[in-house]
């Protein structure tokens, strides 16, 4: 993040905008949205601009600017639209302490200015570091669309009512006020009663929060997929919304734990196959301590929580303890990592059947029934597969299975880095280790990638290097 996104008060403070035609007027039109003292240095400005100071919105000074015109100013925009001019006035304002925005000049700009969704007093600002800013343009049209305009002013109710609120206990309590006026009883008063009722409803509210008890700690155990943020359901992302605590597994993405609030705790609990690992009693313990505080504790886990994810152990200690919870199932890696290769988990006249097989467990690497698994046509889904390849190799080759028995690879399956490795039973030892497979994988046995698959793959990789070699 180059451009750091701060919202700076400007009531009563000077703005100096060098320029008079279509540039300024657009900066302008934004800048009247303000509370700020509009200052235009123009030799010829348009007509629009000399309405605007008859009107005394701004003030108009018929001449470029010069030494000590921004002296004392917060901001300065440079839009005379000649890049000489530009550099010349920006030049001054930073001489004299304001922070300079060049229009259409974003490598020489100090700072810029977003798309903006006006609902004030909320305000949605959309960046682009300058890149693209016709997808801010369509981002902002998404929100405009979605954000009702009596936003606003239940904002601005909801504001004058701050000090009120603060009767109720800072933390879980406040927000759970909060969030019932702004997305329940607050619109439902406002289009029954216009702000009157909204005012209404926000004092009856208080009235009932202030009298409820506090609510109890309790666990969602939550699955977070494969690792795309996009594969998340929508109660997952309720769960995550609503956490004071997330506890989470190592292979969860940046991507998805950016999704919890700021203000909820973030306890990394990751376990690594043969490798460091929290312990199973500690996580436990950490569960049960944090819940029994009032906490909404979130375990978050990677893929689906009730596969092969010692979900029971943890919900035994949370029962033990005598504590809430409920599970939110997630997309598991099997089913990501095989849309992935575009194929079925099962087809008509293969295999009417489909084993979920884990590479090792707590005693190390895990047996199953490999006579029945090396038949022709059994597939199988192996999780936590690369450790223990050589011994399923063996396991399968000792019980009749044909060394030619497809076998594919999904490593990091719905994320941008995702790579699939095609090869066969005999060769999936040396392959796996060749292809120094390091992030989380999925071991299809019996299921090759389709062909379009794999060419949609090699594009993939191909952009993924490109990105790199720009960056």
């Amino acid at each position: 993040m180059q451009h750091f996104p701060i919202f700076v008060n400007l009531a009563g403070q000077r703005v100096v905008v060098a320029g008079g035609g279509e540039a300024a007027l657009a900066k302008l039109r934004l800048l009247f949205k303000t509370e700020a003292a509009l200052v235009v240095y123009a030799a010829n400005p348009a007509d629009e601009i000399l309405v605007w100071a008859e009107a005394q919105r701004l003030t108009l000074v018929r001449r470029p600017l010069a030494q000590g015109d921004v002296a004392g100013a917060r901001l300065f925009y440079a839009a005379d639209e000649d890049a000489a001019e530009d550099a010349r006035t920006s030049a001054i304002a930073r001489a004299e302490g304001a922070l300079a925005n060049i229009v259409d000049n974003l490598h020489d700009s100090e700072f810029i200015t977003p798309a903006i969704v006006d609902r004030d007093p909320v305000t949605v600002a959309i960046g682009t570091e300058g890149a693209a800013p016709v997808l801010a343009r369509a981002i902002k049209a998404d929100l405009e669309a979605r954000l009702p305009v009596r936003l606003g002013p239940l904002a601005r109710i909801g504001k004058a009512f701050r000090k009120m609120a603060d009767a109720l206990p800072m933390g879980r309590a406040r927000r759970d006020f909060w969030a019932d006026y702004y997305f329940n009883a607050g619109p439902r008063a406002f289009d029954e009663k216009g702000a009157a009722g909204a005012d209404d409803a926000l004092k009856d509210l208080l009235s009932d929060h202030l009298s409820r008890q506090s609510r109890k700690g309790h666990v969602a155990f939550v699955g977070a997929g494969p690792g795309d943020p996009e594969l998340l359901t929508l109660k997952a992302r309720r769960a995550l919304d609503e956490a004071d605590v997330v506890i989470h597994d190592r292979l969860i993405s940046p991507e998805i734990l950016e999704l919890a609030r700021r203000e909820a705790t973030l306890l990394d609990v990751g376990k690594e196959g043969f490798g460091p690992s929290t312990k199973q009693d500690d996580i436990n313990t950490l569960i049960v301590e944090h819940t029994r505080r009032g906490a909404q504790v979130v375990r978050l886990k990677s893929g689906d929580s009730t596969v092969f994810g010692r979900l029971d152990e943890e919900i035994d200690a949370v029962e033990e303890a005598g504590l809430s919870w409920h599970i939110v199932p997630g997309i598991t890696s099997a089913s990501a990592a095989v849309a992935a290769i575009g194929q079925s988990l099962t087809k008509r006249g293969r295999n009417s059947s489909v084993r979920f097989l884990t590479g090792h467990d707590t005693k190390g690497f895990a047996d199953h029934d490999w006579r029945t698994l090396a038949r022709e046509g059994e597939v199988a889904a192996i999780y936590m597969g690369k450790k223990s390849a050589r011994f399923i190799q063996g396991r399968l080759l000792m019980h009749g299975a044909d060394p030619a028995t497809p076998v594919t690879i999904v490593e990091n399956a719905s994320r941008a880095d995702q790579r699939i490795l095609e090869t066969r039973l005999a060769d999936l030892p040396a392959d796996l280790a060749a292809a120094a497979v390091d992030g989380p994988a999925l071991t299809f046995y019996g299921l090759a990638p389709r062909e379009a698959a794999l060419a949609q793959q090699a594009l993939a990789d191909k952009d993924l290097t490109l990105t790199q070699e720009l960056a």
